[in-house]
Order: C-alpha cells, then structure tokens, then sequence
C-alpha cells in the first residue's frame, strides 16, 4: 500500500473519488457496474472494501488495464455489454465514450431500417413494450384541465 493518499484518481479519461471504496468507484465508469467491477477486482487480487486513493500506482494502472481489456482478463462472455455484435459477430465490452457512440449507432441503424423499434425511437415513444398510456409522461402534455371541460359543458 502506497503512503500518499490521492484524492482524484484518474481511470479511462474520469477522475474518479480516491475517498470511495474501489468497487464502488469502477463501477462508477460508464460501461461497468458493481458485480463487473467487483469480478474485475477479485481477478487482480485488489482488497474491494479498500478506498481508490490509497491504492499505488501500479494497482491503479492495473485496474485502468483490466478496464480497458475485459475481454482479455478472463470475464465470462455473460458479462460483456457487446455479445455477438452485428457489424462483427465477437463478443466485446465497450465503456465510456465508445459505449455512447455504439447505442446512437445502434439507434440509427434501427431507424434507417424502419423497423418498429426505429420508428418509436424517433417519434420518442417506449421502445421495450412499455404502457404509454399513464407512464412515461415527463416533459409532455399530460392532459386536459378539468375546468375547461365543466366549462364547455355548461355552454351547450
């Protein structure tokens, strides 16, 4: 264990907490989650329930690699986000920026297509099968005032 506590510590382009515990900062990378970050941790050999600052150099450069590299460390293939790709046929993992870049590709691909998904992707709509009758209202016209229903009722 290094002496010097570092307060930012920088991994895959984000600095993240050096006062978090190390699960919970991996997992705080875009692209990794908590049962990805601690299978990671397990695989180096790196105490989870220690904080990130504390950590030396070389175990931060560890866990910057293995981030990097899923695919290599020995991570069952259940556990990448990018499984049988279509442009490709392997199986991968992507995170941060790349992650991003995929799903808008992903989402344009649907919608060039013109298969369902795409087209409620562009009119915004649920994708997954959702109800979208009471849910899934935010930043829309919710309905009609009560009041002006009574009102053009008592005109006629």
């Amino acid at each position: 264990m290094s002496t010097d506590f570092k307060y930012l510590v920088r991994i895959a382009g984000r600095d993240l907490d050096g006062n978090k515990k190390v699960t919970a900062a991996v997992a705080d990378l875009r692209g990794i989650g908590h049962n990805l970050s601690n299978l990671l941790l397990k695989l180096l050999k790196i105490d989870s329930r220690t904080r990130i600052g504390s950590l030396s150099d070389r175990e931060i450069s560890d866990i910057a690699e293995a981030v990097k590299n899923v695919t290599k460390k020995g991570v069952p293939t259940w556990f990448l986000n990018r499984r049988n790709d279509i442009g490709t046929g392997t199986n991968f993992h992507l995170t941060g920026s790349d992650l991003d870049l995929m799903i808008r590709s992903d989402v344009e691909r649907e919608i060039t297509t013109g298969s369902w998904r795409g087209t409620r992707h562009m009119l915004g709509l649920k994708v997954r099968g959702q109800r979208t009758r009471t849910a899934g209202r935010k930043g829309r016209t919710i309905g009609v005032k009560k009041s002006s229903l009574i009102k053009s009722n008592k005109k006629e």
